[in-house]
């Protein structure tokens, strides 16, 4: 007993010992605590310093000397010899300076003086913990504008160039690249041009540390797009090509990863000429892992090539870059001697190729019609040309159009509006004003037609003397060119095979080979023969016969110039009344030319078409047909349409790809592709694979599903009416817990409203609907009673509101005079929905639905009597109709009210008695979640 008392007496002792020493800290001013602790021997006291250095802070802001004063005492802890104290402090300092900054203006100098020189002096620190705080700190203090431009060029970058010096460790030499890299597009243009360019480009060509070189290729694309086209082509290209070709496999695969964000940043010219040979270097790497970065980025790289002529895709004027103005000043000079009569302006280029109400606008005949449908004066009529609009002679006339636009001479068409010369700057800006309209900008784009073959029959197509000077105005068709390319190729490949012509499968191709090589012989032959008879003919009739093509509204064809279409069929398409369409059979060497293109080089193209075969999963990644299928609608894009045929193969087979990944990637993209190929393509190419999607794994099938409404708007009436059929299969999952496919499913119904007519919403949405109110997961429910609310909204306003009638009245019985209670809540659910976003006019309410609602505050579960208190009282009192109307419906409403206040159960006494502010849907459910299960 005498041990247990003394230990007692230890214990008090201990005890007041720690009192005392509480109410020492209390005695304490803050900055007192602070001197005390900063000074202690313990390292964990010094750090709980720095952590508690912003609330000291807070305590003192009112005293400018005070909050000083804390800033001096963090320059002295900044010494301190612990690292974990002092990255401690460096993750304080952003909090700091911002605290500084919003409550202590009048000493701005504060960050500058005192925090700044800490965060520059950790970037050297021997502790590798400290330096990645001061640099996260560096980061995030620049990403938030708390450091001034004179901060930066005076104190920050002068500290990273010296740690960048050849001298430097090694490891900071690497991080402080990385940092430099980072802050650029933070610190913008000049800075980075002045200060961090030279150096970065030293870095480059860091013979001694593969670390360096790495870092640098690794953010190579960044300080590109900050710096602009200019900086980029002359210093930072050279030591791109030196990075590319780098002796270390990790340097190639990083400059392959940043190769679309450099390829941004430089002109079409060395895009196409220098950027695209140097990706062919990466992608046939030695190493796996290049290769495997350059697939990855081909796709992205090919989408840098896009331009609004081939893609679909146009623009205004105003939003050209000063470098495209600059080209095109310089083809206007080179064009001043060039006829006026035939100009294009973008503004009059379409933006959509669809085919419906298309015409043929041509110049001089159509000048006077166009001007009247534009109020625009006469001789000021500007006749698109562009790759999907001109009317031309072949099936190849995209390349045609193409090679005409880049390569201008005199007596061709101009590809922009220009003013007249002699004319002032004031008259041009006016003819501007005067020719832009809206039906221009979004009109429907001119059918590419055969108009010369047409004349000739009409015509016996008689030579004339000025055909020569007449032909000169049109554009000559490419064509022969990429014949004479291709029987090069023909030749080679025949060469090369001839070796082993003994083995039988070599000789069939060798006789494949031989027919494509005469077959592209003829078509020189022919393509010379029909540009000399096209001149003679142009010049005979003039260009006021042209008008007599007409162009058959009803038949609808899509508008690309596919290189496996002839010219017969496509004048069948245009006349009725004609019978060209005789030859349905295509030799090997137009076969061969259904993937050729101009908007890219053939050989990206075509190493991106390759990612589907399945050598490539063995060689270089086993993900490669999902990066295929993941960059196809950027490929399918810059493309254009009209070169889809390049890539239907493809898509076709990645949509028939064993893994379903790669489905699944393609199904969630589908509505955008349908977007850039028009509805013509989409139901022709799409529509077979977006059905076999519907019938695939779940995992494919939720891609289809999110975008279902945007894939069908696309869609014509009548094909978009077959899949009402479809949309109950929806309902069916591979796994029934899945309940987030149905919650999607009602979202998609709620959008697919519109789509539909009021008969087919009620015979073929209205059950699903019916199905998933009552299905297991409230959260699938809460968003059906917005879809059969918007569902009733829909069909009373059809003529006659038959069908919402006969709608609410399935929803009285099947849920309002349901059996089981959680039916009957489902019944009051819809019904404050109803009420909450209008969907029946109040008067409608009261006679459809609210007598039904009224009785079940009658109802023996007081789950449902809560919700009907809450409906009542928070959402149906708050229409003017029962607060303005003395009616008996207001009278009724107040009744049911009365009883609901004098109810057994409180918490519908507590409902029906106050007014609570919030009458949001989602927080009812929420209320009642866990009645609702």
């Amino acid at each position: 007993m005498a041990d247990l008392s003394l230990l007692q007496e230890d214990l008090q002792e201990d005890a007041d010992g720690s009192l005392d020493f509480v109410s020492q800290d209390e005695m304490l001013t803050p900055l007192g605590r602070l001197d005390k602790y900063a000074a202690s021997e313990n390292v964990f006291n010094r750090q709980m310093v720095a952590r508690s250095l912003l609330d000291t802070l807070r305590e003192v802001c009112d005293d400018e000397r005070d909050c000083i004063a804390v800033l001096e005492r963090i320059s002295r802890l900044a010494d301190d010899s612990e690292p974990t104290v002092r990255a401690e402090l460096m993750e304080q300092v952003p909090h700091i300076a911002l605290f500084c900054q919003e409550n202590r203006p009048s000493i701005p100098y504060a960050f500058s003086k005192f925090l700044l020189p800490i965060v520059v002096r950790y970037l050297a620190d021997q502790n590798n913990q400290v330096r990645k705080t001061s640099q996260a700190a560096l980061l995030a203090l620049l990403e938030q504008e708390l450091i001034e431009r004179f901060d930066v060029e005076t104190k920050v970058c002068p500290v990273l160039i010296e740690l960048t010096a050849p001298d430097s460790n090694d490891d900071v030499k690497t991080e402080a690249v990385a940092i430099m890299c980072k802050m650029a597009p933070m610190v913008g243009k000049d800075i980075t041009e002045r200060l961090i360019l030279p150096r970065f480009c030293e870095m480059c060509c860091d013979c001694r540390m593969f670390h360096v070189r790495k870092v640098c290729a690794a953010n190579f694309g960044d300080i590109c797009s900050v710096v602009g086209q200019q900086a980029t082509e002359e210093m930072l290209l050279p030591r791109f090509f030196q990075l590319c070709s780098d002796n270390v496999w990790g340097v190639r695969k990083a400059c392959a990863e940043c190769f679309m964000a450099v390829s941004c940043a430089t002109c079409q010219e060395i895009r196409r000429t220098k950027l695209s040979a140097l990706f062919i270097n990466l992608i046939s790497d030695p190493s796996r892992w290049v290769r495997q970065a350059a697939f990855q980025s081909l796709g992205p790289f090919i989408s840098t090539f896009a331009n609004p002529s081939s893609s679909g895709q146009y623009f205004k004027e105003e939003s050209k870059s000063s470098e495209e103005m600059s080209v095109e000043n310089k083809n206007r000079t080179r064009d001043e001697e060039a006829p006026e009569d035939v100009q294009v302006r973008p503004e009059d280029t379409p933006s959509d190729l669809s085919v419906s109400n298309s015409s043929v606008i041509l110049e001089n005949t159509l000048e006077d019609r166009a001007a009247e449908a534009s109020g625009e004066p006469l001789g000021e009529i500007s006749v698109p040309l562009d790759s999907s609009v001109l009317c031309t002679l072949s099936s190849e006339s995209h390349q045609e159009a193409a090679s005409n636009e880049n390569d201008k001479k005199p007596g061709n068409y101009k590809s922009m509006l220009r003013p007249e010369v002699g004319t002032s700057s004031q008259d041009s800006a006016l003819l501007d004003q005067e020719l832009y309209n809206s039906f221009h900008f979004w009109r429907t784009p001119l059918p590419e037609i055969d108009l010369d073959i047409e004349l000739e029959q009409n015509s016996g197509g008689k030579p004339s003397p000025e055909g020569p000077e007449e032909a000169s105005e049109g554009p000559v068709p490419s064509s022969p060119n990429i014949t004479m390319a291709t029987r090069k190729e023909l030749e080679e490949m025949i060469e090369n095979l001839e070796p082993h012509i003994d083995d039988p499968d070599v000789k069939a191709q060798v006789e494949v080979l031989s027919a494509a090589l005469r077959a592209s012989s003829l078509d020189v032959h022919e393509e010379t023969i029909s540009v000399e008879k096209r001149s003679d003919l142009q010049d005979e009739l003039g260009i006021n016969e042209l008008p007599n093509c007409k162009i058959n509204q009803e038949d609808s064809v899509p508008l690309i110039s596919d290189a496996v279409e002839n010219m017969d069929s496509t004048l069948h398409y245009i006349h009725n009344d004609s019978d060209l369409s005789n030859n349905s059979s295509f030799s090997p060497d137009e076969e061969r030319r259904t993937k050729v293109q101009d908007v890219v080089p053939q050989a990206l193209l075509d190493q991106y078409l390759s990612m589907t075969d399945p050598s490539r999963a063995q060689t270089v990644d086993t993900e490669i047909a999902k990066h295929c299928a993941y960059s196809l609608p950027g490929v399918a894009l810059t493309l254009g349409r009209q070169n889809w045929h390049c890539l239907r193969e493809t898509y076709e087979t990645l949509a028939s790809d064993m893994q379903w990944k790669v489905r699944r990637t393609l199904a969630f993209s589908i509505h955008e592709l349908a977007v850039i190929l028009g509805d013509q393509l989409t139901a022709a190419d799409l529509v077979p694979i977006f059905n076999g999607f519907l019938k695939d794994l779940d995992e494919v099938r939720i891609g289809v599903l999110k975008h279902l409404h945007d894939f069908l708007k696309l869609l014509h009436i009548d094909k978009r009416r077959e899949y009402l059929y479809q949309l109950q299969e929806f309902l069916v999952t591979d796994n029934s817990r899945n309940w987030r496919f149905r919650a999607e499913l009602a979202e998609q119904l709620i959008l697919l409203l519109e789509l539909y007519s009021p008969r087919d919403v009620y015979d073929y949405l209205r059950p699903i609907a019916l199905n998933l109110c009552a299905d297991k997961v409230s959260s699938v429910r809460w968003i059906s009673y917005k879809l059969v609310s918007e569902m009733v909204k829909k069909l009373h306003a059809a003529t006659p509101p038959t069908f919402g009638v006969d709608l609410i009245n399935e929803l009285v019985e099947n849920f309002g005079r349901c059996p089981k209670w959680s039916g009957r809540q489902a019944f009051v659910f819809v019904c404050q929905t109803v009420i909450e976003d209008d969907c029946l006019p109040m008067d409608q309410f009261a006679v459809h639905l609210m007598p039904h609602l009224l009785t079940l505050a009658n109802d023996r579960v007081p789950n449902v009597r809560v919700l009907l208190a809450k409906t009542l009282r928070q959402t149906l009192l708050e229409k003017d109709y029962f607060l303005a109307s003395a009616s008996c419906h207001q009278e009724a409403v107040e009744q049911t009210i009365m009883a609901l206040q004098m109810d057994r159960d409180s918490d519908v006494k507590y409902f029906a008695s106050i007014h609570p502010a919030s009458t949001k849907i989602s927080e009812d459910a929420m209320s009642t979640a866990s009645s609702t299960y």
